[in-house]
């Protein structure tokens, strides 16, 4: 059935409840719609992959490496309050995008809602600023395994080749794969935070009991960030606290990459609001549990360890690694490293496949050159795939410039336009709730209902906001070029992509009534009806097939 057919079907179904003009009733157009599947992604991905995918992308650099950084600007408290301020701005995200993946989920991200919600120069804003938060944020995990191996040895350089040819491989072959770097990744977790507290309780060989002693002065509860230059200690204290949820923005951004493998899910009307509840759930337990453990077992004082911007090589990247040599602990150190490479170097490839995904999804809908459509007979989209690849050697600027100063640049500029990415997400769906309520349509009635809305979207757009704004408060005491530029510049880069794409096809802000909520969606509908039936006819689950789809 051609998009003209479809359009006109839908039109009829809306001509018994409205006397508008079926040609003005709707703002569509014939990129709305999915392409095949076999000349696009293919959904091959369950929800236990999608799941442990969107928790081993956002389970990387912030809460392993760049926690080290929040740990010393803000203290053991300031971390702790930081992180759980900002976990709960990311749950609102995530439910927002939820509800709109769990209704429509088609293969364009959420810089599709954005186009169809909101405007197409929106869309391809947004779409284009993920697209440059996944080129910098793949070079920036591979840096930050440089920055791990380096505690070894300061001879090697890194290979970008593994997470090249892993996402070369086909959809299925990857989810298996990232499913299980994932699966070693939270075992590898939940061992450190075991540690953690036994660390903590006296179980190590000096059975010193810590308790909450570094909590008490002079190692906190709060940090004194920027003290010589303000000379004010409780403003140090506060821009502590503030540069704590910079940090934590950062480490919390990637969990809506789920928005991106909704194309790819098996049944994502199902699988999806499963996987965006669980990930929430864990990484609320991982980030805030994790910070939490580190505050006990490390002192925010401790010269060793790693601060983006001025740690020497050979600093320990990661407080873990810090807490197992103050405490005496030998070998396990070089344990843990291992398996923090594990994890740099599986968020690496998460990331370079959610910037190909999105990229992809530009070029679907022609905002993008088309052959970045183009897909292998394995549904890998190659050219976007190569593309992205290139710039993981932006890898190689720390050949000129320390690790952690690449690594300040590369959070920076990550954070903002991750920061970015939320604030539009929220936006999209608060248009969304409008358009949903000017046409006649009940939130009651959607595969999955967002709670605490419509102000949760408002509290995490403004949140979002006023800390975006001014999270590089410090590259003006004393004012520094490069950090001021990597902290700001994906603001006007946005404006400039929404401007220019504005102004050159003259497109407008889409009214709440015109809206279109439907196109595509019959498609979805009996993709997933199919896809049903093929399950059903497979028989019932065993005992251990239901545990093993529930991981």
């Amino acid at each position: 059935m051609s998009f003209e057919e479809k359009v006109a079907e839908k039109h009829e179904l809306d001509t018994t409840s409205t006397s508008v003009n079926s040609n003005d009733r709707y703002y569509a157009n014939e990129n709305l719609v999915d392409p095949e599947e076999r000349e696009s992604l293919h959904r091959s991905l369950t929800a236990r992959q999608i799941s442990m995918i969107a928790l081993g992308g956002a389970i990387g650099t912030g809460l392993i490496i760049g926690s080290g950084t929040a740990l010393v600007r803000g203290g053991p408290l300031g971390i702790c309050l930081g992180y759980s301020f900002v976990g709960c701005v990311c749950y609102l995200v995530m439910v927002a995008l939820g509800e709109m993946c769990a209704y429509l989920p088609h293969k364009k991200g959420f810089p599709g809602y954005a186009t169809r919600f909101v405007d197409p120069s929106f869309g391809f804003a947004l779409g284009w600023n993920y697209v440059l938060k996944y080129l910098i944020v793949t070079p920036n995990n591979i840096n930050a395994a440089g920055v791990v191996i380096q505690y070894w040895t300061q001879k090697v350089h890194i290979s970008i080749w593994m997470v090249f040819l892993i996402n070369l491989l086909g959809v299925r072959v990857f989810g298996e794969l990232e499913f299980w770097f994932s699966s070693i990744k939270v075992v590898s977790l939940v061992g450190l935070l075991l540690m953690g507290i036994i660390i903590d309780l006296g179980g190590n060989p000096r059975h010193d009991r810590i308790g909450f002693r570094y909590w008490q002065h002079p190692d906190g509860p709060m940090g004194t960030y920027l003290l010589a230059k303000t000379h004010d200690v409780h403003l140090s204290i506060f821009l502590g606290f503030w540069s704590t949820l910079t940090n934590a923005l950062f480490a919390f951004i990637g969990t809506e990459l789920i928005g991106v493998t909704v194309g790819e899910a098996q049944a994502p009307r199902k699988n999806i609001p499963i996987a965006i509840r669980r990930t929430f759930f864990r990484i609320l337990v991982f980030y805030v549990g994790g910070v939490f453990v580190i505050s006990l077992i490390v002192p925010s004082t401790n010269q060793t360890l790693f601060v983006a911007n001025k740690s020497k090589a050979g600093a320990a990247a990661s407080p873990f690694v810090v807490a197992t040599t103050l405490a005496g602990i030998k070998v396990l150190n070089h344990i843990i490293n291992a398996a923090i490479l594990l994890f740099v170097l599986s968020a690496a490839n998460s990331d370079l496949y959610i910037g190909t995904r999105t990229l992809y999804g530009l070029a679907v809908q022609g905002q993008a050159p088309k052959i970045f459509a183009k897909v292998n007979r394995m549904g890998v989209p190659y050219p976007a795939l190569i593309f992205c690849t290139c710039f993981c050697f932006l890898v190689f600027l720390n050949v000129s410039s320390s690790s952690a100063k690449v690594f300040g640049w590369f959070v920076n500029l990550v954070s903002t336009f991750g920061a970015i990415t939320w604030m539009c997400i929220c936006y999209t769906h608060i248009r969304f709730m409008k358009a949903l309520k000017a046409q006649g349509m009940s939130r009651d009635d959607l595969p999955y209902k967002a709670p605490f809305q419509p102000w949760g979207s408002w509290v995490a757009l403004v949140a979002t906001a006023i800390i975006t704004i001014f999270k590089g408060f410090d590259t003006f005491i004393p004012f520094t070029k490069d950090t001021f530029v990597t902290a700001y510049i994906g603001l006007p880069t946005f404006v400039l992509f929404y401007t220019g794409y504005k102004l050159y096809y003259r497109t407008s802000l889409i009214p709440s009534e015109k809206v279109d909520l439907i196109t595509g969606k019959r498609e979805i509908d009996e993709e997933e009806e199919r896809f049903n039936r093929e399950q059903e006819a497979r028989g019932p689950r065993t005992r251990w097939q239901k545990i093993w789809e529930n991981l």
